[in-house]
């Protein structure tokens, strides 16, 4: 355990996951289907698969030898997951960027956090920081839920329509909830696939590398995600 470089990789994932805003201001003229459909290809089917071939010897030999039932465990959390991915995009749409990912991603840290550390039967000292700490983060969502509530009482329909142009407080805390809820599902995904990450520490993977193949599988489902979006 190296906690330093935890935090170290932690960051720069939250730096790449948050870049994906960073085009909404250049692609104005797309519908929000077509931005969500570009870039869902690209990290949900693409990019797994890229790097899983990069860092993961004997690749297509694991997927091969992984358990069926671990397959198929990541595919079902990864289709929940997805639907969390598309209502997260609506929440952004309804609420905004800032009150919209404070409430969809806190929820999703905090359910995805606290469900697998729950079921489990120890009752260690880390469960309960772990429990606490959720609970910091839920309160947390609740104060920001509660300010966003009445930002929006003090606001003018046209007010709202100038800051987001499709603001709606009420379906957009909802879609925002929802898509917290059910992006915690990804974590669920890689709790099921611990079997595949046996099979690949048995073919030398890097212990940094071992959730690469599970993470195929779980973004697999989200292809169909892609050609709903397509279709509609």
């Amino acid at each position: 355990m190296n906690p330093i470089a935890g935090i170290f990789l932690i960051a720069l994932g939250s730096i790449g996951a948050a870049s994906f805003y960073v085009p909404f201001k250049k692609v104005k003229i797309w519908a929000w289907e077509s931005y969500w459909l570009s870039q869902g290809l690209a990290a949900w089917i693409i990019a797994p698969l890229v790097f899983a071939m990069i860092f993961v010897p004997n690749l297509f030999t694991i997927i091969k030898e992984a358990p069926l039932n671990a397959k198929l465990m990541a595919m079902f959390f990864g289709a929940l997951w997805g639907f969390g991915g598309l209502t997260f995009g609506l929440s952004i749409r309804y609420l905004g960027i800032a009150l919209g990912q404070s409430i969809a991603l806190g929820l999703c840290a905090a359910f995805g956090t606290l469900i697998p550390v729950l079921i489990k039967s120890d009752q260690s000292t880390n469960k309960i920081l772990i429990i606490t700490g959720v609970a910091i983060t839920i309160a947390g969502i609740s104060i920001i839920g509660y300010a966003g509530s009445l930002k929006g009482k003090e606001m003018s329909e046209e007010e709202k329509k100038a800051a987001v142009k499709e603001f709606a407080l009420k379906k957009g805390l909802f879609i925002a909830v929802f898509a917290g809820i059910m992006s915690a599902c990804f974590n669920f995904g890689f709790t099921s696939a611990k079997p595949i990450e046996d099979v690949a520490k048995a073919h030398g993977t890097d212990p940094l590398f071992l959730k690469n193949p599970s993470l195929i599988f779980i973004c697999l489902e989200d292809l169909l995600q892609i050609l709903f979006i397509a279709v509609i």
